[in-house]
């Protein structure tokens, strides 16, 4: 049996769809039974319950030999570092009580430190959990999602721009979510990590949010499109206006420092292993599409 967490979300759901493929036993786990269906109709088995109630992932757990986890995004919290801590806690202790013998988490680029980094500080907390667990455990490592960018079409209709508060000159490894689910099943079908293994997952290459803002330009039509870097307050200040807690806001423009100031960077650097096959350009045509349906 493999337990796969956060499996109606991006990599959560490549995961077990992958290892479904394969012929795997695989049970899903997640808040909404009517969006684990799909899944259960490929003949995966049902867990529905909350990630932070350790009792409900012992026995989501039990009986696995191997699960997929990760720390699941909320975003109405009033403390995104004690919902991660809460979440990784009761992850862990459900890990340890079930007797798990593989762990794949996904973790990020910049988890090796341990503070200075917004949310990636509590992928850290909990990649320090997991090196006690006993269990073999794989650290998967990616960089900046191209599905983030979802997130910038409505300031691109309604502004014309593209902004954030990292510099636009800065180059960041980026991927698309769907290569990490596809990385994580293909490591969990092959059980083929032991000890505590970190894996890095980087994308076709390095792209700046400036290189990334013309090539999105391009596919919706609009060739000219710039990216405009904003001051952290105003960033912050921006994300709360739209509906973002204080806190997160908060984290994310310190995430957002740490880039510019070079301080998340790849450890080990980019290798053929690391280097995965989606690029921003096809992946630009999904958000073109998406763009043109949302207008």
């Amino acid at each position: 049996m493999i337990t796969v967490m956060g499996a109606t979300g991006n990599t959560g759901r490549v995961t077990a769809e992958a290892l479904l493929s394969r012929g795997e036993k695989v049970r899903v786990v997640g808040r909404d039974a009517g969006k684990l269906a799909p899944l259960v109709a490929r003949g995966a088995e049902a867990a529905v319950g909350s990630a932070s109630d350790a009792s409900f992932l012992g026995r989501a757990f039990a009986g696995a030999e191997t699960a997929y986890t990760l720390l699941p995004p909320d975003m109405g919290v009033p403390d995104l570092r004690a919902h991660q801590d809460r979440v990784g806690e009761a992850t862990v202790q459900a890990l340890r009580q079930a007797g798990v013998k593989r762990v794949v988490f996904l973790s990020s680029v910049g988890a090796d430190l341990p503070s200075g980094t917004g949310p990636i500080a509590g992928l850290h907390a909990q990649e320090e959990r997991l090196r006690k667990l006993g269990a073999a455990v794989l650290l998967l490592r990616p960089g900046y999602f191209f599905e983030n960018f979802h997130a910038s079409l409505p300031m691109i209709r309604h502004q014309g721009m593209n902004g954030g508060a990292i510099a636009p000159d800065v180059k960041m490894a980026m991927i698309a979510t769907r290569d990490i689910g596809t990385a994580a099943a293909a490591a969990i079908a092959a059980r083929d990590f032991s000890g505590v293994e970190v894996r890095n997952l980087l994308g076709p290459r390095d792209l700046s949010l400036a290189e990334a803002t013309r090539i999105l330009g391009a596919a919706i039509g609009k060739p000219d499109l710039a990216y405009v870097q904003f001051p952290y307050d105003a960033f912050a200040a921006a994300l709360v206006q739209a509906g973002l807690t204080p806190d997160l806001a908060r984290l994310y423009a310190e995430m957002a420092k740490a880039f510019n100031d070079g301080i998340v960077k790849v450890v080990g650097g980019r290798t053929a292993a690391s280097t995965t096959p989606t690029t921003f350009e096809s992946f630009a045509k999904e958000l073109a599409a998406a763009y043109a349906l949302a207008g």
